[in-house]
């Protein structure tokens, strides 16, 4: 019984991923290369990208202004971060699926519609956190608010 848990447990971990993957990377500068060419096709043809990176830069911008404390700031880096995987990782799996699904089953859509919805999560998550961070500061810069809570 014990025999057959460690072999269940380690069953994935003996898997060899040159027999199945399509590109195995050769080295470390390889795997960056694909890391940088996925995230061109991602600005390329994914326009919510283009749109993450304009929201991205101007609440970069807006957090500087408003001079945020570097914990502030960190937590708003994390944020961001959260939406970039999760938009990432949600045209990675729509990928997949549409190759492995071309012909749309209900569970296939059901996978592309869970992974749209991490996106919208995380999109949530970030704006809350952003107001909650920015709204103070920038109330009392623009005069709303003599000083902040």
């Amino acid at each position: 019984m014990l025999r057959r848990l460690v072999d269940r447990l380690t069953s994935t971990a003996r898997i060899n991923p040159k027999n199945y993957a399509a590109k195995i990377s050769p080295n470390r500068v390889a795997s960056l290369g694909y890391a940088l060419a996925g995230w061109l096709y991602m600005l390329r043809w994914q326009k919510n990208t283009r749109l993450m990176s304009v929201a991205s830069i101007i609440i970069a911008g807006l957090a500087l202004w408003l001079e945020l404390k570097p914990v502030e700031l960190a937590l708003l880096v994390i944020v961001i971060t959260i939406v970039w995987l999760t938009e990432f990782l949600n045209a990675g799996i729509e990928a997949a699926i549409d190759v492995a699904s071309p012909e749309l089953h209900p569970v296939a859509q059901v996978g592309k519609d869970v992974a749209s919805a991490a996106v919208l999560l995380g999109v949530i998550a970030s704006v809350i956190v952003g107001i909650l961070l920015l709204g103070p500061p920038l109330l009392v810069k623009l005069g709303f608010s003599s000083q902040l809570p």
